[in-house]
């Protein structure tokens, strides 16, 4: 298999209104370099003042340069057959198919990110951009933010990361999507529309009927996964099926778990695989005893009509909580159904444990953790405001609970601070809590024990 090796300095950041102004690209076959095209590029605009500080490439220097189409023959040959690689690909990638989009041709190549390449193959490090992670590496730039310098410190990087961990490298080779598969009625070119930021996407059938919903905190990417799934006969006849595609940004990872789960119960897309299971069959209930202590136990949902306090997606993750609930709330572990016996637990053995299991601690005493525990899974029917990310930067996305109970959502604008908090009502959208959007938000923050909270 062979690799092209590609960086490019540019008139800007947008592969809309940026053209080239140097093109470098290396052929790597696995091992080591085997050739090379590099040009400088007119792009037939000024550039820049801060770009030509940043790359010291000039106007005068690209005034007698190839312009773009020029050279757009050679680049198809010269990468035919060849995984495009760049540090950071979706930029180069992204550029590099506009030009071509604008002379009317569909450039398409498999590709892969060394950037995320590098996170996992040699994970530990301050950073990864190109500059800062290669000094690390000892790896040498001669000429950075020049294409030829930076794509050769790519390709001596991308080599490093080969011979480490070859079979985990090919992991990140993202395919391209092959328009011959996919229903006729999809435009690709909307594809490109998609970001790649955090929301809900829906896809449409050719009758316009809701076939699946799904979020992502990277939509563009999980998206273009679903278009080149044939590996199961579920993900290639969807792929086949998807007519049209719309989007919806949250921001806020949490708004997109809660809306997900809103339009597959009110909707019920065929090829949601969430109608046929429930999605979190376990749960952690509460009883009281002969002796009048207060029991935890985790049990399927589905054998009881009790409401558990919380519920869980897996078995594990319910047990795992409960130890250490269990823990941080010096519980019993027998009462908890942690430690099955007819004496005392292994707690009190070693003194982590007061002897509820053997009743010398008393019922008021033990029950009063054990109440404090459900106060707390129950969210002590406290009021607060959950804060994330907003769709764009101007904003911060706002999740409403009150006395307990989910209320809804809503962004406000970003500089608005807890001063301002009595105006914040105003921009929350009533959402029903459900049993589904009750575990959901009980989940997440679990999961996300430092995420901002303000209570009033």
């Amino acid at each position: 298999m062979h690799y092209a090796i590609v960086d490019i300095e540019t008139t800007g950041g947008s592969p809309k209104t940026s053209k080239i102004t140097e093109i470098a690209i290396y052929k790597h076959d696995g091992e080591k370099v085997i050739d090379e095209f590099v040009t400088l590029v007119n792009p037939e605009m000024n550039i820049p003042e801060f770009i030509v500080r940043l790359t010291g490439i000039k106007d005068s220097m690209v005034q007698d340069a190839p312009k773009f189409y020029e050279i757009a023959k050679q680049i198809i040959e010269f990468t035919e057959g060849c995984t495009f690689v760049a540090h950071n690909v979706g930029f180069d990638y992204g550029i590099i198919r506009q030009e071509f989009k604008n002379l009317g041709y569909d450039y398409r190549r498999e590709h892969l990110c060394t950037v995320r390449a590098s996170r996992y193959v040699i994970p530990g490090h301050s950073s990864y951009s190109l500059g800062k992670l290669t000094r690390e590496l000892g790896i040498e730039i001669n000429g950075r933010h020049r294409a030829g310098g930076d794509a050769l410190a790519t390709a001596e990087l991308f080599g490093l990361l080969v011979k480490k961990d070859p079979s985990g490298l090919a992991t990140f080779i993202q395919k391209e999507v092959n328009p011959k598969v996919l229903h006729p009625n999809l435009n690709i070119e909307s594809l490109e529309e998609i970001p790649a930021k955090t929301g809900v996407y829906k896809f449409f059938n050719e009758f316009n009927q809701l076939i699946y919903v799904g979020k992502s905190k990277t939509i563009k990417n999980r998206v273009e996964q679903h278009l080149r799934n044939s590996k199961t006969s579920k993900g290639a006849k969807m792929m086949k099926e998807i007519a049209r595609i719309e989007y919806e940004l949250t921001g806020s990872e949490l708004i997109s778990l809660l809306l997900e789960s809103q339009l597959i119960k009110h909707h019920r897309p065929i090829f949601n695989q969430q109608l046929k299971k429930n999605k979190f069959p376990y749960g952690l209930f509460d009883v009281e005893d002969e002796q009048g202590y207060l029991n935890f136990s985790v049990a399927l949902t589905s054998k009881t009509s009790s409401i558990p306090l919380v519920s869980y997606s897996s078995k594990n993750d319910a047990i795992s909580h409960l130890t250490k609930l269990c823990d941080d709330y010096s519980l019993c572990q027998k009462l908890c159904g942690l430690y099955p016996t007819k004496s005392a637990c292994f707690h009190y053995s070693i003194k982590k444990c007061e002897g509820a299991c053997i009743q010398e601690e008393e019922t008021s005493v033990y029950n009063a953790k054990a109440e404090a525990l459900i106060n707390k899974l129950t969210l002590n029917g406290d009021s607060f405001y959950i804060i994330e990310k907003g769709r764009e930067k101007s904003e911060k996305s706002l999740i409403l609970i009150e006395r307990g109970i989910l209320i809804g959502f809503g962004y406000a604008p970003y500089h608005f601070n807890g001063h301002q908090l009595p105006k914040w009502k105003r921009f929350i959208q009533e959402f029903p809590e459900d049993r589904d959007a009750k575990t959901i938000l009980g989940s997440y923050l679990r999961s996300n024990p430092t995420i901002e909270i303000i209570r009033f």
